[in-house]
C-alpha cells in the first residue's frame, strides 16, 4: 500500500524539457526505503532478535523524519511557502501523501509486532504479556514492583483551570489518567497526566527467574494498571498511554552568532518547547481525552497515530538486546590483518603503499592507531583532524588531547551542528579546548562533513604529510554497524590538497584550489557533472562508457539531468543508492540505460564510491568519500571525494567490491520506473547470494590465511557467503 501511495508516474518527458514526473518525491522514497528496513523485520530469514532490532530502527527513522522533515513541510505551509519540491507537489500535497504513507507503514509495523514477533518470541520462551494475562501471584509481583520503583518517580499533573497544560518532553512516555469525583453526580471527566522519565525501563521482567520462559510487560501497561494509587478519592475511567515528536531541526544565524557553541546550547534547550508535529497514541482513547492533547497541542488529526501496541517501538531494542546468541547473527570480530596491523610501523608502511580498509569486515583499530601512533610519536608535530560524529568514549578525541599534552599542534574541526549529535559534540569541543587543542567550527553556512585526518612528520630534514581520508565517521562504534572505506596514503599530491581544506577550513580562503581532490562547495558540483558530461560524449562517440555509482541518496536535479542525458547517449549506469532516490530508471527515451538497486541488510550501507570508465586513452577515474549527491552535498556541506590511484586498491573495487555488491539477489531490491523496489530477478536455478555475507567470509579467509603475514590490501576472490 505504501508503494503503491509513493509512485510517480514515469513518461518521457516533452521535448526541450523533462516533466516533473521525471523525478520521484524526495519525502515518499525516503518513506520506501523505510519500507525496505520494515521488510527485513518481516523476513523470516534473520534471526528473530535481529527482526526486532529491525523494527525498533523503523520506529527511530520515523521519528526523526517527523522531527526534522514533516516539521520543514508544515513549517512551509505554515509561513505560506509555495515552492515545489522535485517532481511539483507542494508542501500541502506532500503531506496528505505522506500521512496516507505513513498510516500503511505503522500499521505494517504493529502487525509485524503482533502477528509475527510476539508469537515468534514466544516459541523461544520470551513471553510478552499483557495486564490480563497475569497470574495473581505475578500481578502481586508486578504491584509491589510499582510501589518500590515506579510511584516514587512520577508525579500527576492535573489538567484544570490552576493546572496549566505541562510542557511534555519530545518523544518522552506519559500515560494521560481520566478521572471522575464518585461523590458528584455529574461526569467530570476530569484529566491529569503522569509525565514518564526517561531512566525507567520500557519493558519490565515479570518476576525474573533463571531458568524456563521469562515475561515481560511494558512499562506503560503497569502504571496504566496502577494509576489510580496517584488520584486518592476519584474513580479512574480509562488510562492511556501517548507521545508527542516536536519540532527538532535547529536554526542557527551563523552571521548573526557571536559565540556558536553557546548559540547551538541555547537552542538545543529550546528543542524542548518545539511545535508538535506528531502524536501516538493508544488505540480506544476517550474522545475528551483525544480532544483535549490535540487542542493543547495545535495538531490536526493527520498528526495523530492511534497505536494497537505499545508506544515507542525503539524501546524493543532492549529485547534485542538479551542474552539469546542463538536468536542473534552469528559474532562477527572485524579482522585486522592490514598491513597496518603492526601498529609500531605504521608511517613506514603508508610511506611504502597506500592502504584501504573495508569496515566493518577490517577492523576500524588501524585508523585509532594511526591517529595514537601520531600522538605518541616525537616526529610528528602536527595533527588535523574532522569529527562529526564520534563515539562517546572517543579514542580519537583522547588522542588528540594526549597529542596537545605532548607539545604537539593540534587542530580540530567538530561540526557542532552535526544533527542530534550537537550535545556530544559540545562536550567534546570543550575537553579538547581545556586540552590546548585549538578547536574551530569550519566556514559559516557549511556543516563539515568531510574525514580528513592529516598528520605532519619531520623526516631527515623535512616536514613529510600522512593522510587518513575516509567515507565514515571517527566513530569506532559505528564503525561496526556501518559500511565504509579508509583510505591512507603518503602521495604528496593528496596530503597537499588535504592540507589546502583544513587550510581554508580553519583560515580565510575565498577560492581555493584543488587539484586533485573533489572538494564541496568548491569544484565537486562541477567536477560530478563534468565527469557524467565526458561519459555521455564518449558514448555517443562509439567508445566504451560506463558510470557506476554507490552512495546513500541521488537527489540534485542537475545531476539527475546529467545522468538522463548520459543515459540517451548510451551510457551504462549502475546505481547502488541505499536510500533516497529522485531519479526514475529504465524509462525509454529517458534513463532506459540506468538500473538502481538498493541494498539493506544486518551493516548499514554507508560508502560513497564513484567509477566513471572514461576511456579516452587514460584508466577509469575511481573515487571515495563523504558525500552523497544532494544538494546539501554539494552546495551546504564541506565534502571531500579522493581519487583512487594504487593498482591494487582499483583492482579490488573494480574486479570485486562493486560487482559483488551488484550481484546481491538476498538484501538488494531493485527500483522500477513505478516507484516499487522488487527482489532482483533470478536466473533459473540461481543460489542465495549476498555481498555483505561475502565480504565476512572473505574477511574470515584473509584472516585465517595471514595469521603470520601481512594480509592483501581487498579480500581474496575465493570468499564465498
Amino acid at each position: 500500500m505504501a508503494k503503491r501511495s509513493s509512485k510517480s508516474p514515469a513518461v518521457k518527458p516533452s521535448a526541450g524539457s523533462l516533466s516533473r514526473t521525471a523525478y520521484f518525491n524526495r519525502e515518499l522514497s525516503w518513506l520506501a526505503f523505510n519500507r525496505r528496513v520494515l521488510e527485513q523485520a518481516q523476513n523470516e530469514r534473520h534471526p528473530l532478535l535481529e527482526r526486532v532490532r529491525f523494527l525498533a530502527i523503523v520506529c527511530s527513522n520515523l521519528d526523526e523524519f517527523f522531527e526534522i522533515r514533516v516539521a520543514g513541510l508544515i513549517q512551509q505551509v505554515d509561513s505560506g511557502v509555495t515552492e515545489s519540491s522535485l517532481d511539483g507537489l507542494g508542501a500541502r500535497e506532500q503531506l496528505r501523501r505522506i500521512h496516507s504513507v505513513v498510516a500503511s507503514l505503522v500499521d505494517g509495523q504493529y502487525k509485524c509486532w503482533r502477528q509475527q514477533l510476539i508469537p515468534a518470541l514466544a516459541a523461544e520462551n520470551i513471553l510478552i504479556r499483557t495486564v490480563d494475562d497475569l497470574t495473581e501471584a505475578e500481578l502481586a509481583w508486578v504491584t509491589t514492583y510499582f510501589h518500590e520503583q515506579i510511584y516514587p518517580v512520577l508525579t500527576p499533573l492535573a489538567l484544570d483551570q490552576s493546572h496549566p497544560f505541562p510542557q511534555l518532553g519530545n518523544k518522552t512516555l506519559n500515560v494521560a489518567v481520566s478521572l471522575d469525583n464518585p461523590e458528584t453526580p455529574e461526569n467530570e471527566k476530569l484529566v491529569a497526566i503522569l509525565p514518564v522519565p526517561r531512566i525507567l525501563p520500557r519493558l519490565v521482567a515479570v518476576a525474573p527467574t533463571k531458568t524456563g520462559p521469562q515475561s515481560y510487560l511494558f512499562l506503560s501497561d503497569i502504571i496504566k494498571l496502577c494509576a489510580g494509587e496517584f488520584f486518592s478519592g476519584y474513580k479512574v475511567n480509562g488510562a492511556y498511554s501517548f507521545r508527542v515528536t516536536r519540532n527538532s531541526d535547529l536554526y542557527i544565524d551563523e552571521e548573526e552568532a557571536e559565540n556558536l557553541l553557546k548559540k547551538i546550547e541555547e537552542e538545543l534547550r529550546n528543542l524542548r518547547r518545539g511545535a508538535a508535529v506528531r502524536l501516538e497514541i493508544d488505540d480506544g482513547v476517550q474522545d475528551h481525552i483525544f480532544e483535549t492533547l490535540c487542542d493543547h497541542l495545535e495538531l490536526s488529526q493527520e498528526y495523530v497515530f492511534r497505536l494497537n501496541g505499545p508506544i515507542n517501538l525503539l524501546r524493543l531494542v532492549s529485547l534485542a538486546e538479551l542474552d539469546r546468541p542463538d536468536l542473534k547473527y552469528p559474532p562477527f570480530l572485524p579482522v585486522n590483518v592490514s598491513p597496518l596491523h603492526d601498529t609500531g610501523r605504521i608511517f613506514d608502511t603508508i610511506r611504502k603503499q597506500d592502504v584501504m580498509l573495508h569496515h566493518p569486515y577490517d577492523a576500524f583499530t588501524p585508523v585509532v592507531d594511526f591517529v595514537e601512533q601520531a600522538a605518541r610519536d616525537p616526529k610528528v608535530f602536527a595533527i588535523k583532524q574532522t569529527l562529526y560524529r564520534t563515539s562517546g568514549d572517543s579514542p580519537i578525541v583522547q588522542a588528540l588531547i594526549e597529542a596537545s599534552r605532548n607539545g604537539k599542534q593540534v587542530t580540530a574541526l567538530v561540526e557542532l551542528k552535526a544533527r542530534f549529535d550537537e550535545a556530544n559534540n559540545i562536550q567534546w569541543a570543550r575537553q579538547l579546548e581545556e586540552a590546548g587543542v585549538h578547536v574551530v567550527y569550519g566556514l559559516i553556512g557549511h556543516k563539515t562533513h568531510c574525514k580528513l585526518c592529516l598528520v605532519v612528520r619531520l623526516e631527515g630534514k623535512r616536514m613529510r604529510h600522512y593522510a587518513h581520508l575516509g567515507t565514515g565517521n571517527y566513530n569506532p562504534r559505528t564503525a561496526r554497524l556501518y559500511t565504509d572505506l579508509s583510505y591512507f596514503t603518503y602521495r604528496a599530491k593528496i596530503t597537499g590538497d588535504v592540507a589546502n581544506v583544513f587550510n581554508a577550513l580553519t583560515g580565510f580562503g575565498r577560492a581555493p584550489t584543488f587539484r586533485h581532490l573533489l572538494v564541496a562547495p568548491y569544484n565537486l558540483h562541477r567536477r560530478i557533472n563534468e565527469l557524467i558530461a565526458r561519459e555521455a560524449r564518449n558514448a555517443a562517440a562509439g567508445r566504451p562508457a560506463q558510470i557506476i555509482a554507490k552512495m546513500n541518496s541521488l537527489v540534485d536535479k542537475a545531476t539527475i539531468d546529467s545522468l538522463y542525458a548520459a543515459s540517451q547517449a548510451g551510457v551504462k549506469i549502475n546505481l547502488i543508492v541505499r536510500g533516497i532516490c529522485c531519479l526514475v530508471p529504465g524509462v525509454k527515451g529517458l534513463s532506459e540505460n540506468i538500473r538502481v538497486r538498493s541494498i539493506v541488510g544486518r551493516y548499514l550501507e554507508h560508502a560513497r564510491v564513484f567509477y566513471f570508465e572514461n576511456s579516452t586513452g587514460n584508466e577509469p577515474l575511481i573515487y571515495a568519500g563523504s558525500a552523497d549527491w544532494m544538494s546539501r552535498n554539494f552546495f551546504r556541506r564541506i565534502e571531500v571525494l579522493f581519487p583512487i590511484e594504487a593498482p591494487e586498491i582499483r583492482a579490488w573495487i573494480i574486479k570485486e567490491m562493486l560487482p559483488i555488491e551488484q550481484q546481491d539477489n538476498v538484501n538488494s531490491r531493485v527500483l522500477h520506473a513505478n516507484g516499487a523496489y522488487l527482489p532482483r530477478a533470478r536466473r533459473p536455478g540461481e543460489p542465495d547470494f549476498s555481498a555483505q555475507a561475502y565480504f565476512v567470509a572473505s574477511a574470515y579467509q584473509r584472516a585465517q590465511a595471514h595469521r603470520t603475514e601481512l594480509a592483501p590490501v581487498g579480500p581474496t576472490k575465493e570468499a564465498k557467503p
